[in-house]
């Protein structure tokens, strides 16, 4: 998994702290996390938000710094901690608990929620969830597309640079390579936008 994030800064100041993609272990997983939008349920980062099966007893991860995105993050986090004491489940059981936990957190707050992010699981494992929107006095509609490419690779044109890129040139014969962004960044077909409340799984690709 590869993740970069261009970050707009609407919430928490501009430092270090507040760089995505947000980083933690959890089973001896390296767990991370990029998100785009805004959540007034994690407004205030100076309060506690349980998830799932939480408490305060419970909670071993907690922001270093001041957005609504790390906090969202630890909280999925303790609630995953929470909710399998014993380590990482099976990936069909992992998806719909985190489907559980978006629904959680977009209850009675789907108007005013933008939640688009990824959460990567180790190296190979990626989830995708997209609840889009425009912020308040904004045209731009922030949400998620992707684009699965197997072999054969062709090349494709990028949509803002006078730029082709020959896929086959940087990939092998084996490869499967799954591209998630906010917009279409290049011509070609096969671009799909999520739909609203969508969690996708990549695994391996």
């Amino acid at each position: 998994n590869m993740l970069a994030h261009i970050r707009y800064a609407t919430q928490g100041e501009v430092s270090l702290e507040n760089v995505h993609p947000f980083t933690r272990e959890l089973w001896g997983i390296n767990w991370s996390f990029a998100h785009n939008g805004d959540m007034p349920l994690f407004a205030n980062t100076d309060q506690d938000i349980f998830l799932g099966k939480t408490t305060s007893d419970t909670v071993h991860f907690n922001a270093v710094g001041d957005t609504d995105s790390e906090a969202a993050f630890c909280a999925i986090l303790n609630a995953l901690k929470a909710e399998f004491p014993e380590g990482l489940p099976t990936l069909s059981v992992l998806h719909e608990f985190l489907n559980h936990i978006c629904d959680e957190i977009i209850a009675g707050r789907s108007e005013d929620t933008i939640f688009n992010f990824l959460l990567g699981c180790g190296q190979y494992t990626l989830f995708a969830y997209s609840w889009p929107g425009a912020r308040s006095g904004s045209t731009v509609w922030n949400g998620l597309h992707y684009i699965v490419r197997e072999p054969p690779f062709s090349t494709a044109r990028l949509l803002d640079v006078d730029y082709t890129i020959d896929f086959s040139a940087v990939t092998q014969p084996n490869d499967r390579v799954a591209v998630i962004t906010t917009k279409p960044l290049t011509e070609e077909a096969g671009w799909t936008e999520m739909k609203r409340g969508e969690l996708l799984m990549f695994d391996k690709g």
